[in-house]
């Protein structure tokens, strides 16, 4: 999705950020369901950024939103502070103990949706993404980021190796998780200092000449009969469990 493409967001919580972000042009309310503690919310957050509320007909919701929960908010386009592009990294004000992720092949926007949602949470700096071979910010998308994408810069990349080097210029250490790596995140603590963590899409990993780009490889253990994480809980359990510990606020 470019960043002068009209945005439609639906469900609450993804409504609510979207409202709290302050780019909501207007928001469309199921007819009836007004008076729901959960629309009460919607309408408060509306009322407090001076945005319209309309009530309309389940239908127009359905032709705008396949799984909307009663709640549709227009964005005319994607806030210019999350869509960056490749220069951006060089430009950026990273502090010194920026966390960047990079996702290399993700295609699906559900799994770059809930990988954003835990970049966000977690406090990172930027997400970073192929223009090409991945996948776009779609509603579906912010939907399942809980409305992360409309806070967390977003760079899209033509090619992720060279922006990798711009990172590594700005003293980034990247790492990336690959199941082949001979260290696990729990034999070695993450390094400290501005850390930039790759993961690939689940089945195909990170590719070749990314992979060759890192300053290191790291693990996930699995313990259970199942062989992996999608990106997105991968991502969860190693910011969690070894990119932060190492951070100043952890």
């Amino acid at each position: 999705m470019d960043r002068d493409e009209p945005v439609i967001v639906s469900g609450k919580r993804a409504v609510l950020e979207a409202l709290r972000a302050g780019d909501v042009g207007e928001v469309l309310i199921a007819k009836g369901s007004k008076q729901s503690p959960a629309m009460q919310e919607v309408l408060d957050a509306a009322r407090s950024a001076q945005v319209r509320a309309q009530e309309v007909e389940r239908a127009a919701l359905d032709a705008l939103a396949e799984d909307h929960r009663g709640v549709v908010a227009k964005i005319d386009a994607m806030p210019t502070r999350t869509t960056l592009g490749e220069r951006d990294l060089s430009t950026f004000r990273w502090p010194s103990d920026a966390v960047a992720v990079i996702l290399d092949g993700v295609q699906d926007p559900q799994n770059l949706g809930a990988a954003a949602r835990s970049i966000e949470a977690s406090g990172a700096q930027m997400l970073i993404t192929r223009t090409h071979r991945a996948a776009p910010v779609t509603p579906a998308a912010v939907r399942a980021s809980a409305g992360a994408l409309l806070h967390l810069p977003h760079a899209r990349v033509a090619n992720l190796s060279r922006a990798i080097e711009r990172l590594q210029d700005a003293g980034f250490t990247v790492i990336g998780l690959d199941e082949d790596a001979p260290r696990s995140i729990y034999e070695d603590a993450c390094p400290t200092g501005r850390v930039a963590l790759v993961l690939g899409s689940e089945g195909f990993g990170i590719s070749r000449l990314v992979r060759e780009h890192c300053d290191l490889l790291v693990s996930l253990p699995m313990h259970g009969k199942v062989g992996s994480l999608n990106a997105a809980a991968s991502l969860a359990a190693v910011l969690y469990g070894y990119v932060l510990p190492t951070r100043g606020d952890a």
